[in-house]
């Protein structure tokens, strides 16, 4: 029985390809009309994408040019793993994630939850509330590392002022007060957008069952876990799986507040990468670090599909 069955599927895969390759023929006057953007594509994506793993397995030291680089296998991914400032860098930079996309997502998805109710003056809230997330991520960060300032800083200022301190701390200079204090500012920052995704998924939440939980003697939390969280677990997980991508690639904000330092406490992968590849021009070991990178957030990209998929499947279904 199994080999007659492995005999007829066999005609029907080869049905299935010749089906798929003659759909292609068929529309090959359609994809005219996007080689073009598949042609930029390959070359401002995928020759990048192929040289920088190219270059993870050469060796370039400082000062040599990269057509003099030497082949040497898998030594830079292995010298990578075997530095302690790799594990550094790493445990930056899953508390940096972690902590933030956590963080800004409660927060954000609280804020929704508040401003979904009718009150006076929402408008003018929501409004003030999405401006960290409209201002530039660079001026942003120059006006918190002056807030920061352990000299001219507010907050040192107002600490001293308030008798809570006899001098102003050391919010980004200080090896354990570095990032956390950046993770703060990426949360100002981001739940914002957290706030705008969750605002529009209990934008689906029926009203009628929420009045219908209320009538049957559900109290608040009843009715959040049980009738408002159900609508909008699928918005939670995009929402956060992009907070995630962004903020295992975030860049701006702790390198131009602190550039990886103190002691490279706040150093992440991302801006770990950038001082190697421009600051050292270590380049082969730089795109080692980027091949590491580059599959981590494809991974992520994995899930986000499914969650996307998923959502698909569910609207056609209802």
């Amino acid at each position: 029985m199994t080999i007659l069955t492995g005999k007829a599927e066999a005609p029907r895969r080869l049905r299935v390809r010749s089906g798929v390759l003659r759909k292609t023929w068929e529309h090959r006057a359609d994809y005219a009309y996007v080689l073009p953007a598949i042609a930029v594509m390959l070359i401002v994506i995928a020759y990048p994408i192929y040289y920088t793993i190219e270059l993870s397995f050469f060796n370039t030291p400082p000062g040599l040019q990269l057509r003099d680089k030497t082949f040497v296998r898998i030594d830079n991914y292995t010298a990578i793993l075997k530095s302690p400032v790799f594990w550094t860098v790493t445990s930056n930079t899953l508390i940096w994630t972690i902590g933030s996309t956590l963080v800004s997502f409660v927060l954000g998805f609280a804020c929704a939850l508040a401003l979904h109710r009718d009150f006076a003056g929402r408008a003018i809230l929501r409004a003030v509330l999405i401006i960290p997330w409209v201002i530039s991520a660079v001026a942003a960060s120059y006006i918190w590392k002056w807030i920061y300032h352990s000299d001219f800083g507010i907050i040192g200022a107002v600490l001293v002022g308030l008798g809570l301190t006899d001098r102003p701390p050391n919010f980004i200079d200080s090896v354990s007060t570095v990032l956390p204090s950046l993770i703060v500012v990426n949360i100002w920052r981001e739940f914002p957008f957290a706030m705008i995704m969750m605002m529009a998924g209990l934008q689906t939440v029926p009203d009628q069952l929420l009045r219908a939980a209320k009538v049957d003697g559900a109290n608040a939390w009843q009715r959040f876990w049980h009738v408002t969280f159900p609508h909008v677990r699928n918005v939670s997980t995009v929402t956060i799986l992009l907070l995630a991508v962004a903020n295992f690639n975030s860049f701006i904000i702790p390198w131009i507040m602190t550039g990886g330092g103190p002691s490279n406490a706040s150093h992440i992968w991302i801006t770990h990468i950038y001082e190697l590849a421009f600051g050292r021009q270590r380049w082969g070991v730089a795109s080692a670090y980027s091949v590491l990178l580059f599959l981590i957030l494809m991974s992520f990209g994995y899930f986000y599909v499914r969650a996307l998929s998923g959502n698909e499947r569910k609207d056609a279904s209802e």
